[in-house]
């Protein structure tokens, strides 16, 4: 992985957020290209009371930070979960399908990834669908 010379996305859950980055490999120390944590899903309208590590939120965090690595100049990575488990439909793979949707690309199956109903939140709260989308907008408004 660290030999091809292309981008890790890393994806890693805490207990109270997620935290997205693009990572290059550098021998001194990998250096972050892109980052972005549930933390700063408010700065695009991600309701303040709603969790930052839900799917919905880890879809909005892959979604920011494949527009952003395609900012810097980015168009493709690797997936790096660390030692979370690899489950189908997960938080970490929702952010994955954000990244994608976004045009990263990013190796992997399509059976990994959550359906719409999950992303959108409807497991959650209805009314997750609305800042989802709202979310993705302000993304695309602030990447140009």
């Amino acid at each position: 992985m660290l030999r091809g010379g292309v981008p890790r996305a890393i994806v890693r859950v805490s207990n109270t957020q997620v935290v997205c980055q693009l990572a290059q490999f550098d021998p001194e120390g990998d250096r972050i290209v892109a980052s972005v944590s549930g933390s700063n899903l408010t700065a695009y309208g991600w309701p303040a009371g709603a969790s930052t590590k839900s799917i919905p939120a880890c879809y909005v965090a892959g979604y920011a930070l494949g527009k952003s690595a395609l900012s810097a100049g980015h168009d493709s990575a690797i997936l790096d979960i660390g030692l979370a488990a690899s489950s189908p439909g997960n938080r970490i793979f929702s952010a994955l399908r954000g990244m994608v949707d976004a045009g990263l690309d990013v190796p992997h199956g399509e059976g990994v990834l959550p359906s719409d109903d999950r992303i959108n939140g409807a497991h959650i709260d209805e009314s997750l669908a609305a800042a989802v989308e709202a979310a993705k907008n302000a993304i695309e408004e602030a990447s140009g």
